[in-house]
């Protein structure tokens, strides 16, 4: 392959930062900052022990209140930079740019973002790629504008041309388009020579249309890690007993059964009488460790040994999740890895 081929690459790869949204009032967290500022600040305590994170927020005031936040919390803020923009909530799995690496330079895949298929107002966030390209934020790089809704969480790549969704959200945001149609796009588009879908699987509280980040990661060319179920009596039992057997039925390049991960099931997490999504599947790869999704959960232990037997090489740290599953998300979905060289 020529080098300056254009190439999606794993989450594994090497990074130069990950890029989140700092929380505020005018965000869907108003009615819980408190707790979810303690998740975000867990989250860059974690990520500024291996590397730098880009933290966005909306004007300068609250700026200097996340740095004195941070800086109370002793860390380190020669590993944290901030950049101004606007935004409708903190979703950067969704909103943020898809990197393509170009030999020594990149191409930022800037798709629509309808808020999950006009679900919520998210005119600020699809703004969101091409201000922070305009404003110099990434290196060597250039902007490429996608008139297709996608979002981050609905895809996933081995970084060797094989790409993972699921068929469930792709269909709701194009329920005209065949899946002929959509994987010969997403194929052109993300420089992928395979597709592979996975047709069952879901959580309850989960308003993505079952993004794949919530189901099933890989863990290198020939892993997968999965959410599964282990208790019959479950709503989610017979989905993701079907989900599970799909990937086991998965083949990797050259044919054989991928080596498989599936993680625990936490117990039910209820808020005000609906059930939330606590998805441990939903975790960030950086340099060097895996962020854990932590929930308070007996299971929380059992997710982490899961994990360090399928990234035996990285450090796994917990990060506590549960306040972010209240808006119907968690870690990953509030995060977005840049790979390296793009920032400074």
């Amino acid at each position: 392959m020529n080098p300056a081929s254009p190439r999606f690459p794993a989450e594994w790869e090497s990074q130069s930062a990950v890029l989140i949204a700092w929380p505020h009032a005018d965000t869907d967290w108003a009615e819980r900052l408190g707790e979810v500022e303690e998740t975000y600040i867990a989250l860059v305590a974690a990520i500024t022990r291996f590397q730098l994170v880009l933290i966005c927020v909306a004007d300068d005031d609250l700026q200097t209140y996340a740095e004195a936040r941070l800086r109370s919390a002793r860390i380190d803020l020669a590993r944290v930079r901030f950049v101004p923009a606007v935004y409708d909530d903190t979703w950067l799995r969704d909103s943020g740019p898809i990197t393509l690496v170009e030999g020594s330079s990149f191409r930022l895949l800037d798709f629509r973002f309808t808020g999950w298929g006009g679900k919520f107002e998210a005119s600020l966030d699809d703004q969101l790629v091409e201000h922070l390209a305009q404003i110099g934020t990434f290196l060597n790089s250039s902007r490429q504008s996608i008139d297709f809704a996608l979002e981050g969480g609905a895809i996933e790549t081995d970084g060797a041309g094989t790409l993972l969704s699921t068929w469930q959200c792709l269909h709701e945001r194009h329920p005209t388009a065949g899946r002929e149609e959509i994987t010969r796009k997403l194929a052109g588009w993300l420089q992928q020579d395979r597709v592979l879908w996975l047709d069952h699987g879901y959580l309850e509280g989960d308003d993505t249309d079952a993004h794949i980040d919530t189901l099933a990661r890989f863990a290198g060319p020939d892993a997968i890690v999965f959410q599964a179920c282990d208790d019959p009596a479950d709503s989610h039992y017979a989905e993701l007993k079907a989900m599970a057997d799909e990937i086991a039925a998965l083949r990797t390049r050259d044919g054989q059964p991928y080596r498989l991960f599936p993680l625990p099931w936490a117990q039910p997490v209820i808020d005000e009488g609906r059930r939330l999504a606590a998805s441990y599947a939903n975790f960030l790869i950086i340099n060097g460790a895996v962020l854990m999704p932590a929930y308070g959960d007996e299971a929380d232990a059992r997710a982490q040994a899961v994990l360090a037997a399928a990234f035996p090489d990285r450090e796994i740290v917990a990060v506590p999740c549960r306040a972010l599953i209240w808006q119907n998300g968690s870690l990953h979905c509030i995060t977005m890895q840049l790979p390296a060289g793009l920032v400074a």
